[in-house]
C-alpha cells in the first residue's frame, strides 16, 4: 500500500520559514519524481516545486528564489524549504510521486497559512 505523510505545515507570519517533509511508502522511492502542488481556496491545484529521481528540480515561477525541494533517497522522504513567506503562499500543501502517468500517488495534505 502506497503511503505519502506530509508533515511541517502551519501557521506563520509573512516573512517567516516553513519546512515541509512528505515520507513515502509502499514505493521505489528513489525511482519517482516527486513534487509539491498546493491547491488555495476557490483556485486550481497547481505545482509549486518537482525533483525528478536524479535530482533535477524545477520551480513555479511564483515560488523561485525563495522555496527549495530536495529528496532524500536513504529516508525515502521529500522536502519543501519554504522561505519568505507571503499570505498568497496560503494554501493546502500535498506531495505527489510519479514514476509513470498510470503510477502516480497523493498525499493528504498539509495546511500552510502565512497571516499576521
Amino acid at each position: 500500500q502506497v503511503q505519502l505523510v506530509e508533515s511541517g505545515g502551519g501557521l506563520v507570519q509573512p516573512g517567516g520559514s516553513l519546512r515541509l517533509s512528505c515520507a513515502a511508502s509502499g514505493i521505489i522511492f528513489s525511482l519517482y519524481g516527486m513534487g509539491w502542488y498546493r491547491q488555495a481556496p476557490g483556485k486550481q491545484r497547481e505545482l509549486v516545486a518537482a525533483i525528478t529521481s536524479g535530482g533535477t528540480t524545477n520551480y513555479a515561477e511564483s515560488v523561485k528564489g525563495r522555496f527549495t525541494i530536495s529528496r532524500d533517497n536513504a529516508m525515502n522522504t521529500v522536502y519543501l524549504q519554504m522561505n519568505s513567506l507571503k499570505p498568497e503562499d496560503t494554501a493546502v500543501y500535498y506531495c505527489h510521486a510519479k514514476l509513470s502517468p498510470v503510477n502516480r500517488y497523493w498525499g493528504q495534505g498539509t495546511q500552510v497559512t502565512i497571516s499576521s
